[in-house]
């Protein structure tokens, strides 16, 4: 897989750092990739489902274990993400890259 030329990382490589200088970044392409209408609604629906079992009280580990209970939920709304730009069309996403890093 090609990295885009502008994201400024390799993927799979990205230290925590990193990951936490550039969330504004993500948080930006995120929100522009749902409210792209070029964005089919099944692609839209990963993140919100991610964002429902975060907030749903029953869920794999329970919270009351409080390291193992967050992990999941980080770890499924990590993989909803993932998934949710996987989903979404890559000239799209390449292009809301393209932007924000120009500084749109």
């Amino acid at each position: 897989m090609r990295t885009p030329s502008g994201i400024g990382f390799t993927p799979g490589q990205m230290s925590t750092l990193k990951l936490i200088m550039h969330a504004p970044n993500f948080i930006k392409l995120f929100t522009r990739l749902f409210t792209d209408r070029r964005v089919s609604s099944i692609a839209k629906g990963v993140p919100v489902l991610g964002v429902v079992y975060l907030l749903f009280p029953l869920d794999a580990l329970s919270d009351l274990l409080v390291p193992l209970g967050w992990t999941d939920d980080l770890m499924v709304l990590a993989v909803a993400l993932w998934l949710f730009i996987k989903l979404c069309p890559r000239r799209v996403v390449e292009e809301h890259v393209e932007i924000i890093d120009s500084g749109g």
